[in-house]
């Protein structure tokens, strides 16, 4: 796994880490790049080896990279000011940022893996873009009032959160605030991509964890209600973080999804 490199996009320099095929598989050919989106305070560092432990498992090459504002990417002034984030700061991640990410890196039709805030960049983007398979871990199609509570908890203990926090991020403060003043926001309450998931055409898997604080499990089960192609796993004695609590369990969703890649159709 190579080191963690700065790279410029749209003007912003972003921290981006490649993760090569490192021990190539029969069906290497067939294998699409994993491109890893982290969650709200999610970063490269805070992903740890787990990226990296997919791509062996699926003989993929990955690439895993920090948004503005999040982990040694580049900063936001005057985050809670002039800098803070729009209600629709997740569309332009998909639209804008990523597309001209996946150019500069030569990336045509990734595997697109997501969690949280990452999860559902990963559906506005594939929604619009043709990519080789999403999938997405406690994804946000619209607000629910358990989001707000948690993230509002979040804000309250934020001293005590910090410290651990830190160590993902050069400037905790901007990666945290951005995140949470905007979805505290009054404009984000309407935040709602549930009208785009009917136009993802690309195979489709949302993984929720029953015992999340952040979301029910109304929020894939939209996914699939619009986009007839999902695959739903439910995880028992899950939170927030699937890839954490259930490690395993997620491992082996995702090895047979992406084994039956280009053979899942729309009903």
């Amino acid at each position: 796994m190579t080191d963690p490199s700065l790279i410029s996009i749209l003007g912003v320099d972003l921290e981006v880490k490649h993760i090569p095929l490192d021990k190539p598989l029969a069906f290497k050919d067939k294998a699409p790049s994993c491109v890893f989106l982290h969650e709200g305070l999610g970063s490269v560092a805070l992903w740890k080896d787990w990226p990296a432990q997919i791509c062996q498992s699926l003989g993929c090459e990955g690439w895993v990279y920090s948004r503005q504002g999040y982990g040694q990417s580049e900063g936001i002034s005057d985050v809670r000011g002039a800098g803070r984030l729009p209600s629709n700061y997740m569309h332009r991640e998909a639209l804008e940022v990523l597309p001209a990410l996946l150019a500069h890196l030569n990336i045509a039709n990734p595997l697109l893996i997501g969690h949280s805030d990452g999860g559902t960049i990963a559906l506005i983007h594939a929604s619009q873009f043709s990519v080789a398979g999403c999938v997405v871990m406690a994804p946000h199609v619209m607000v629910e009032d358990i989001s707000v509570q948690a993230i509002s908890h979040a804000r309250d203990h934020f001293e005590k959160l910090k410290p651990k926090l830190a160590a993902f991020h050069k400037d905790v403060d901007v990666a945290f605030w951005q995140w949470n003043d905007v979805w505290l926001s009054e404009a984000f309450r309407s935040f709602d991509i549930r009208p785009l998931l009917s136009k993802i055409q690309s195979p489709l898997m949302a993984i929720q964890g029953t015992d999340d604080p952040y979301g029910t499990m109304k929020q894939i089960d939209e996914i699939a209600a619009h986009a007839t192609q999902t695959r739903l796993v439910k995880l028992e004695n899950c939170g927030h973080s699937p890839h954490k609590d259930q490690p395993l369990e997620v491992l082996q969703a995702l090895k047979y999804f992406s084994s039956s890649l280009g053979k899942i159709q729309r009903h």
